[in-house]
């Protein structure tokens, strides 16, 4: 088989349609892993009884379980129970819920590379523990693991192939359907590789210089 310029245009504009859906539900997606990533690490960290052992658990079972079966298992078993959602808004909860799990462990890493000097401080002034936590602990946090978080969401938008899966109109959904009704997979494919390595590396670049500034400003 040898690529075919002409049909590779033609396609272009769908994959690209599939791109931009990629590109939202991974925005959506990394938005609820950094908020219930940050209460998971909180909520660890301070060791609230029960409710700290029950977010333990939660961040055990999604990192030992593959992001696969976690998806199959929301859109094909949750309808059972009642829990019928589109298989869009499945894919970015799934999603988001699963790095929630890593993006816990990396906050929490992060709080607990606040020096302790800080934390004496806020108790000497006699701080109020939610500005203890919102302007001291967490922007000190924050500011080391942001490289971190941005390499996550890098990872993210690539596994968000994974929801092609669960009939999601991203790209490689998109490329996998062009290929099967058209019987030509050479150009879709390579392409849906291409539109991933545009996003991704750009963004890679990024990050990196981020990393930099940030080590250089420490």
């Amino acid at each position: 088989m040898t690529w075919n310029s002409e049909f590779a245009l033609s396609i272009l504009p769908d994959l690209l349609r599939g791109l931009w859906i990629t590109i939202q539900a991974t925005m959506a997606a990394i938005t609820i892993a950094l908020v219930l990533g940050l209460v998971v690490a909180v909520v660890r960290y301070l060791r609230i009884p029960v409710l700290s052992q029950v977010f333990g658990f939660f961040v055990l079972f999604i990192r030992g379980t593959p992001l696969l079966v976690q998806a199959y298992a929301a859109f094909f078993i949750l309808p059972h129970y009642g829990i019928v959602l589109s298989a869009l808004v499945t894919g970015i909860i799934v999603l988001g819920i699963n790095y929630s799990a890593y993006t816990a462990e990396v906050y929490r890493a992060g709080i607990e590379d606040v020096a302790k000097g800080q934390w004496e401080a806020a108790t000497a002034l006699s701080l109020p523990g939610r500005p203890t936590w919102t302007r001291i602990v967490l922007p000190q946090a924050v500011r080391s693991i942001v490289p971190m978080l941005g390499n996550y969401w890098i990872q993210m938008f690539k596994d968000s192939a994974i929801l092609s899966v669960i009939t999601v109109a991203e790209v490689l959904y998109v490329g996998q359907t062009i290929g099967g009704s058209e019987f030509r997979f050479l150009e879709p494919l390579t392409i849906v590789g291409l539109l991933f390595l545009a996003v991704s590396y750009p963004a890679a670049v990024l990050i990196r210089r981020l990393e930099r500034r940030l080590a250089i400003s420490r």
